[in-house]
């Protein structure tokens, strides 16, 4: 029987015994029989890794472990899931490099850092960001609609993040190679 790392049970908990997949190409925690397919992925994302491919799998039911996915992207910015309300993607920036200045009127957003260390800047115009907090691995930073805001990095590796967008900011299957790739995008698309 397994028992619960806690001394109580709590119904909130679910601790079933887990494999680490993403580091065993062949080993499956969920059973492709049932419609799900295994999305662990040690990869980049222009090579397959056990079948898979690094892509948008939106609005169809999705596990990933995002650490390991934020870690190996190698894209400015790669949708990974896009519903009707949210939408996931990753990002990695070079060293120096920023997100650069940007408003959603319409969308909250949430950033996490995976890897590196940076700098984040909000405020209510796009001259006057007076809101400023360094930021590392495991740092979250939520972004209300409508707030101007950026994300520089200061390290000297490149800053792996994930975005989730509500609602999607992004159209399905988007994959901005670098960030001269997402300015022609939005230039083009008008976001």
């Amino acid at each position: 029987m397994y028992r619960y790392p806690y001394p109580y049970a709590y119904p909130y908990y679910a601790n079933p015994p887990m494999c680490d997949c993403y580091k065993i190409p062949d080993c499956r925690c969920m059973s492709n029989e049932s419609g799900y397919a295994n999305y662990f992925w040690p990869h980049t994302n222009t090579q397959s890794y056990a079948g898979t491919v690094l892509k948008d799998h939106g609005r169809e039911p999705f596990v990933v472990n995002i650490n390991q996915a934020a870690k190996q992207n190698n894209t400015f910015r790669t949708a990974i899931w896009t519903g009707n309300h949210l939408q996931v993607t990753l990002m990695s920036l070079n060293p120096g490099e920023d997100i650069g200045i940007e408003m959603h009127p319409d969308v909250d957003q949430f950033l996490r850092i995976e890897q590196g260390q940076g700098i984040t800047q909000m405020g209510n115009s796009k001259d006057n960001l007076n809101f400023q907090r360094n930021v590392y691995d495991d740092s979250a930073i939520v972004i209300p609609a409508g707030a101007w805001h950026n994300l520089t990095n200061t390290g000297n590796i490149p800053l792996k993040l994930y975005s989730i967008y509500a609602p999607p900011n992004h159209p399905f299957g988007t994959v901005h190679e670098t960030k001269a790739d997402a300015i022609a995008a939005e230039e083009n698309h008008h976001y």
